[in-house]
């Protein structure tokens, strides 16, 4: 099999300004397009990104318009599931009490509220427990579950619970039902039932949902029920906004229904119909109809904001409030701990980079650890990490005898695993997670040790191996075939993020128009190819690094430029812009 390297790079960048090399199709890919255009009559763009999505000609039309029905799996391949909704039907029949123990953050926020919207809607109501970040840490403990389970006859554990063993056995009096995703053990807690695609005696055929999308099955599989009773459930279309944040914050593949779940979420949000996540558009500066990226980079870390800083619970209250009024005030508030998130994440960043960059940051793990580092951030942080790097990184905060840490990891390296089987060795007090991102806590006295314990695992991964990431590029486009139409038939081919990602097009040989700073670190350029078409493209934070001056100081050289095609919606008008990401010399 031929590796990239056996071919010349694409347009020959070996070495691009940001130190890539660039990689195109292949030629299997080139022919497998070709043929896709001919035969759909599709823009060959477009039949690039269909095929690198590994879709055949006679899945296009399909595949561009995914639908829910088809998606869907049956909520009853994933065990325990039928336990879940006996005990939860049974529950809300009896009118029992019911309480939603969630995780802080917005798969935990977006999980619990569609269980509180479903109740609310058929006219029971829920209790909402958050545990802080700080205070309680992750996951159920001992007294919050022993205080709930006094005064609730049912607990569900969402987006958390999985390893929670001794948390569950001390909610005496209880029924504990856990709606997960997180990486499960040998063995299991003692609950009802523990619904997670994750279990290790699972198939894995569906260990890409997030903890929003295993709720969303488990009352598909509710309301099929009170339908086969002659009874009517709630509208779960309506709540796929819900799901569709979730997977897209959550960093899930976007692959399988998991795209259906966002396609479908993006249309119920552009409604408007859920007042929180509607206040928070607006405080957002959400002007136009939210994509993928909105949910990723403007929604997402707002909920999450009060569980890195603030108050744990706002989040899932916002996205469960029917108050406009109560949804205003909530929102505004995320939006000012979304401020200070960032500040606080500037300072711990500067610092974490200094500190992994005089350890080395070419062994398999980039780590960084200080004292007091708010452990809101420190996820956040060990992100920016990896992707400076290109490794596992993993950032703790320091205080008393331990540290609580995050980490997150690079395609095709089981972080989780490596976390889990660290704590299981004792070098970690407790840890878990998923491939791409976990959460440690560990002993002061065992820091070193235990990291260099994961490097051991992660190297054997091969983490160690590998080199600066390749610049993947989907094919050439030229300025005027550039066009806004283009941009929207593509769009049909996404979602696009984790799992599956935004096609990236260079555009050859081209002259820089105008070029210009924009704030601290941005640049704005135009460019064209000499022939008509000419597009404006933004880089940001491009004149920290060599790509700014490079193309600022252009003295009318011509340059290949790559990026993502996006729209830019200005004052109501639509135009063209390239994302632009790397350039090189056209030589």
């Amino acid at each position: 099999m031929s590796t990239p390297l056996d071919k010349p790079a694409f347009l020959n960048v070996d070495t691009s300004a940001t130190g890539r090399r660039w990689v195109g199709p292949t030629g299997e890919e080139d022919r497998l397009s070709e043929a896709m255009t001919q035969e759909t009559g599709l823009p060959a763009a477009l039949c690039r990104v269909l095929v690198r999505r590994g879709v055949e000609a006679q899945d296009v039309s399909a595949f561009l318009a995914p639908t829910l029905r088809d998606l869907l799996p049956d909520p009853r391949v994933l065990k325990d599931m039928d336990h879940a909704t006996a005990r939860f039907l049974d529950a809300v029949g009896k009118l029992e009490r019911i309480a939603v123990f969630a995780d802080y953050d917005v798969d935990g926020g977006t999980s619990a509220a569609l269980l509180i919207t479903w109740l609310r809607e058929m006219g029971r109501e829920a209790t909402l427990y958050v545990p802080d970040r700080i205070d309680e840490g992750y996951g159920p403990n001992d007294a919050a579950m022993a205080g709930l389970a006094k005064d609730h006859d049912l607990i569900i554990c969402v987006d958390c619970g999985t390893l929670s063993h001794g948390a569950i056995a001390a909610a005496v009096g209880a029924d504990v039902i856990v709606l997960d995703h997180h990486l499960g053990g040998e063995i299991l807690p003692d609950a009802v039932a523990v619904v997670n695609p994750n279990r290790q005696d699972e198939t894995g055929d569906l260990a890409h949902l997030c903890a929003a999308g295993v709720v969303f099955l488990m009352l598909v599989d509710v309301n099929r029920q009170l339908r086969e009773a002659g009874q009517k459930g709630p509208d779960l279309m309506a709540m796929l906004d819900l799901v569709g944040l979730a997977t897209v914050a959550d960093v899930a593949p976007l692959v399988g229904v998991n795209r259906a779940f966002v396609r479908q979420g993006l249309t119920v949000m552009a409604r408007r119909h859920r007042v929180g996540l509607t206040a928070l558009a607006d405080v957002a500066g959400l002007d136009q109809a939210p994509t993928s990226y909105h949910l990723g980079f403007l929604l997402g870390p707002r909920v999450n904001a009060g569980g890195r800083i603030g108050k744990a619970d706002l989040g899932a209250r916002l996205l469960s409030t029917d108050d406009p009024r109560e949804a205003e005030a909530m929102a505004a508030k995320l939006d000012e701990l979304n401020t200070d998130r960032r500040a606080v994440e500037a300072q711990v960043r500067d610092l974490a980079l200094e500190q992994a960059t005089a350890r080395g940051l070419d062994g398999p793990l980039v780590w960084a650890a200080g004292e007091g580092w708010h452990p809101g951030v420190v996820g956040i942080v060990a992100a920016r990490l990896k992707e400076a790097t290109n490794r596992p990184a993993i950032v703790i905060g320091l205080e008393g005898v331990e540290g609580k840490g995050s980490g997150r990891s690079v395609s095709g390296i089981d972080l989780g695993a490596a976390i889990q089987r660290t704590a299981q060795e004792g070098l970690l007090i407790k840890g878990g997670g998923h491939k791409m991102a976990a959460g440690l806590t560990v002993a002061r006295d065992k820091l070193d040790d235990a990291m260099a314990r994961l490097g051991e695992l992660l190297a054997k991964q091969g983490a160690a191996d590998i080199g600066p990431a390749d610049l993947n590029i989907s094919g050439i486009l030229m300025p005027g075939a550039a066009t806004i139409d283009l941009i929207n038939q593509i769009e049909n081919a996404g979602p696009f993020g984790a799992g599956a990602p935004a096609p990236r097009f260079a555009f050859p040989d081209c002259q820089i128009h105008f070029a210009k700073q924009v704030g601290a670190n941005h640049l704005k350029i135009s460019f064209g190819d000499g022939l008509g078409g000419r597009i404006e493209a933004i880089s940001f934070g491009a004149m920290d690094g060599p790509m700014g001056p490079m193309l600022m100081n252009h003295n009318g050289a011509r340059f290949h430029l790559a990026g993502r095609l996006e729209i830019n919606t200005w004052q109501g008008r639509q135009s063209v812009q390239l994302r632009l990401e790397d350039a090189a010399p056209a030589h």
